[in-house]
């Protein structure tokens, strides 16, 4: 079927979900002003996480080919896709994130990437 995610996409997120408490999908990524990156997110797998659990939350990147990936650190959430509220995670299964990586990395965060954390 259409949109299903591939048997090798699922056991990847598997595996992802026992350390991870939550996996979500990168829609869309873009420089934050005054540094960081500004990230919507939707929620793939795992357990539902509020606000609370994501602030300041160490949270683990990684592209679509799964090859490498980098931490990045929750610094905040914009509002500009609406105010962030447990219930909109809840009930949309989206969320936007500013982020900065922890240590210096030649990659960029883009779309399709998988972003999961905090760590179980």
């Amino acid at each position: 079927m259409k949109g299903l995610p591939s048997r090798q996409t699922r056991v990847v997120m598997e595996t992802i979900a026992k350390k991870h408490k939550a996996i979500f999908r990168v829609l869309d990524s873009m420089e934050a002003p005054y540094g960081g990156r500004f990230l919507k997110l939707r929620f793939e797998a795992g357990d539902a996480l509020t606000l609370k659990e994501l602030k300041n939350a160490i949270l683990s990147a990684s592209p679509p080919d799964g090859e490498t990936s980098f931490e990045v650190r929750v610094t905040g959430f914009p509002v500009f896709g609406g105010h962030p509220s447990d219930d909109r995670l809840r009930r949309t299964g989206r969320v936007d994130l500013h982020v900065e990586t922890l240590a210096e990395s030649d990659l960029t965060i883009g779309i399709k990437w998988t972003v999961s954390g905090p760590r179980q």
